[in-house]
């Protein structure tokens, strides 16, 4: 009995090992894929003021969220999406200076009732900026930008975009 006690504590440090290691890597990983996106939202004084009033009802807002992006290089662009969920095109402004794109706008709260309790509030609200590093020297005069459901796509014409070439060895 004393045995078979021994053991299973064993195991149960062994797993508890195990699920901490994974717990660790879990969010190693999630800071290291996540950490450029992570951006910070801030609100208008104001609105901080009026949100802690005592009588108001509005939610409490998360300050950061993530802004999820990807950057695609092909031989002639390079090509950036974020995704910008719950914004209007009008609200997105982008400036690239430097072998940067800068993306700043921002998201508004819009409440439809005034009688109504938030339980769960994982949206970020306000102003934010955004500075992407890009890959390669790009052509800022021919540059396009789109935006659809929720993704803003820009198109980045690279400067010398001509493909690569072997050259053979004599």
């Amino acid at each position: 009995m004393l045995d078979s006690l021994k053991q299973a504590g064993k195991n149960i440090g062994r797993d508890l090992s195990r699920t901490w290691e994974n717990i660790s890597e879990g969010w190693r990983e999630l800071l290291n894929h996540s950490s450029e996106a992570l951006t910070q939202f801030t609100r208008h004084k104001s609105e901080e003021h009026d949100e802690h009033d005592a009588g108001d009802m509005r939610p409490t807002f998360p300050r950061w969220s993530l802004l999820a992006g990807e950057i695609e290089e092909t031989d002639k662009e390079i090509v950036v999406r974020v995704e910008l969920p719950g914004m209007e095109k009008e609200d997105c402004h982008i400036t690239i200076d430097g072998g940067m794109l800068y993306l700043r706008g921002e998201k508004r709260f819009e409440r439809t009732t005034q009688d109504s309790t938030y339980h769960v509030m994982e949206r970020a609200y306000g102003a934010f900026q955004r500075a992407i590093p890009l890959p390669r020297n790009v052509d800022t005069n021919d540059a396009q930008a789109s935006y659809k459901n929720g993704v803003l796509t820009v198109s980045l014409p690279k400067l010398g975009g001509e493909k690569g070439r072997t050259i053979p060895i004599s």
